[in-house]
């Protein structure tokens, strides 16, 4: 038997051990090898590889698929999908992860470039904004004039020209259900062309984006209509409303968006759609002719779907970044919210009130989901860990129906349209929002989930109802010492359907989270939020700090550091610090507890809330931000 010499030995220990990698690079070549030195150019080729070696149980699978991701931009033209073909076994699993030491970034948008400073300046530009907006093409993107509601320059998100500027909003006068029209101050200037200009209300925990379809003069109001559908769904639905006035004697604050005619401010952008062209008034600091702009153009980047008979399996991404996506619904069928940014599709009040499951139930409603950036359903063992996500347009990370055992952890959620984290059903689709969710095949509530160590930020940036980590429908599930900031409506929220009725919740775990600088836009919220019947849940050892108000909500005295809200049954609340016993039971149902909750609990559980030490040490500049 002929004996291999060290060096020989030493190389055929390398290919043992890299078998099972297929690498991935920004300039690689789908018709390449695949390996380290030959990569491969995109996830897709790669993922179809993995797949025929599993199907042909090639050798270089048995212990696993390896997907390296290199650093740099990984530009998609489609989802990433991932099918139980995809999937790996606990021994031979599959994995999708950065090279070490590298920075990869899976993005959804499209760089827009070619910016020329604006010269003649049309007619409705403000004058303020002459010799200082440039323009460029629209980008193409799989071949069509690309439409977008976002836009990045040199990672900062830029505004949508809107008026009033910045943080200031504008007052209703009039709301007429019947007439189905809204009244704005006559000194208001309004273009001429209304195509496109869309209306943001502010209505108690959340908003609605509706888009003009006419405006008259009505003495010292102007009166303006709404696109349907939402201008049905806005005036038919009771809940929720714009005060008119509300508790702070005012009425509902609103501001108007996407027209030339509002680009007066740096950092404002505008896309003209007839001309082919996008406007922008760079900030300070900003030379456009160097700078990365970039526009959204993918919903999803990365879809996990199986079914429950057969789920994908086995599945780990690591250490990547994802960014850049675009939701458009909202300019083609406006946007009416009834939470969390699950917009009704339809929705009404009842006369006389009353449901089978609930005799006072005063209005019906049927939600459609956003998007997210990763979606996960039928699937087993998914894990999301150490990874980032950035700039969406709508959700982060959404853990559908039919998920278990699987786990979200370590990773950066940032500037988020809606939604940090998504997990379980919400009723969605053709299920009436207040009806209790019991499937009869116990496979389809998501269950056994981990969500842990994650710091969410910038969270429901476009809806400002998003929540930072909410969870629906769930059982058995975790959710653990992560960071929740700077969001606009609740910190972290746990359960769906404001019912009494048993239903599939149970045994979920909201423990030693840090929860701070949220309800920054919205009121009727809290730190931590819960509904619905769900025996043997706990929430416990959490740190709920700093909820900041906005001087426009309707009752700026109605929030709470921790809110059990209508059907609330069977819960335990204990050993939550927060430094006041500022907290709200409301039409909640039998078996709650509530234990040593305020500014005595323990400074040992103060101390431990928020990102473990590992998880600390890894984000710490992101955490330092």
């Amino acid at each position: 038997m002929k004996t291999l010499r060290p060096l020989a030995l030493g190389l055929a220990l390398a290919v043992a051990l890299r078998g099972g990698e297929i690498w991935v690079a920004p300039a690689g070549d789908d018709r390449a090898a695949g390996t380290r030195e030959q990569p491969l150019a995109s996830v897709h080729a790669a993922l179809r590889q993995g797949r025929e070696w599993r199907r042909l149980h090639a050798p270089e699978c048995a212990d696993g698929v390896t997907i390296v991701l290199r650093g740099g931009s990984h530009a998609l033209t489609e989802p990433i999908f991932l099918r139980p073909e995809d999937g790996g076994t606990a021994a031979a699993p599959t994995t999708i992860k950065a090279a070490p030491g590298e920075h990869p970034v899976v993005t959804g948008g499209v760089r827009v470039g070619d910016w020329r400073r604006l010269d003649p300046a049309p007619a409705s530009l403000p004058a303020a904004a002459r010799g200082q907006v440039w323009a460029a093409p629209l980008p193409s993107f799989n071949g069509r004039s690309l439409e977008f509601r976002q836009l990045w320059v040199n990672g900062v998100k830029a505004v949508r020209a809107r008026t009033p500027n910045g943080d200031e909003m504008e007052r209703l006068v009039g709301w007429d259900r019947a007439a189905r029209s809204a009244g704005l101050p006559a000194a208001l200037a309004l273009p001429a062309d209304l195509a496109g200009v869309e209306m943001t209300l502010l209505q108690a925990w959340e908003i609605a984006v509706l888009r003009l379809k006419s405006a008259a003069a009505d003495g010292a109001t102007l009166r303006v209509r709404f696109h349907d559908p939402e201008s049905r769904i806005e005036f038919e639905h009771p809940w929720p409303q714009p005060a008119m006035p509300g508790m702070d004697g005012q009425n509902a604050p609103f501001f108007l968006s996407n027209s030339l005619a509002f680009l007066d401010a740096p950092g404002e952008w505008f896309t003209d759609v007839r001309a082919g062209l996008i406007y922008y008034w760079p900030r300070t600091g900003e030379d456009l002719t160097r700078a990365e702009v970039v526009a959204p153009a993918l919903e999803t980047l990365v879809r996990v779907a199986g079914t429950l008979d057969r789920p994908v399996q086995h599945v780990a991404i690591e250490g990547i970044e994802f960014a850049h996506t675009t939701w458009l619904r909202p300019s083609l069928l406006g946007h009416v919210p009834l939470q969390a940014g699950l917009f009704m599709l339809d929705a009404y009040g009842l006369k006389p009130k009353g449901t089978p499951d609930w005799r006072s139930l005063d209005n019906q409603a049927w939600l459609g989901r956003p998007p997210a950036a990763i979606e996960v359903s039928g699937a087993r063992d998914v894990r999301v860990v150490g990874c980032m996500v950035r700039h969406t347009a709508a959700n982060a990370l959404d853990l559908r129906e039919g998920v278990h055992d699987s786990a979200i952890e370590g990773c950066v959620l940032r500037d988020i349209g809606i939604n940090g984290v998504m997990l379980g059903a919400f009723a969605d689709g053709g299920f009436e929002a207040h009806l209790p969710y019991a499937p009869a095949d116990e496979r389809a509530p998501t269950a056994r989930v981990r969500v842990a160590n994650n710091l969410v930020a910038d969270c429901a940036t476009e809806d400002w109802g998003g929540v930072g980590i909410i969870a629906g429908f769930v059982r058995d599930t975790t959710i653990a010492h992560n960071e929740v900031r700077d969001t606009s409506y609740t910190g972290i929220s746990l359960g769906w359907g404001w019912t009494r009725t048993a239903n599939a919740m149970r045994n979920n775990r909201v423990q030693a989270n840090l929860i701070h600088r949220v309800a920054t836009r919205t009121a009727d919220n809290a730190g931590i939020y819960t509904l619905s019947a769900q025996p043997g849940t706990v929430v416990s050892e959490n740190v709920v700090d700093a909820i900041r108000m906005s001087p426009y909500v309707h009752d700026p005295q109605h929030w709470f550091y921790l809110y059990t809200d209508e059907g609330s049954s069977f819960i335990t609340v204990r050993d939550n610090w927060c430094p006041a016993e500022r907290f709200l039971q409301n039409a909640t149902g039998p078996g709650n507890v509530w234990q040593n909750n305020g500014p005595q609990v323990s400074a040992a559980i103060k101390a431990a809330a928020g990102l473990e030490p590992a998880w600390r040490e890894r984000w710490a500049a992101e955490l330092a931000r």
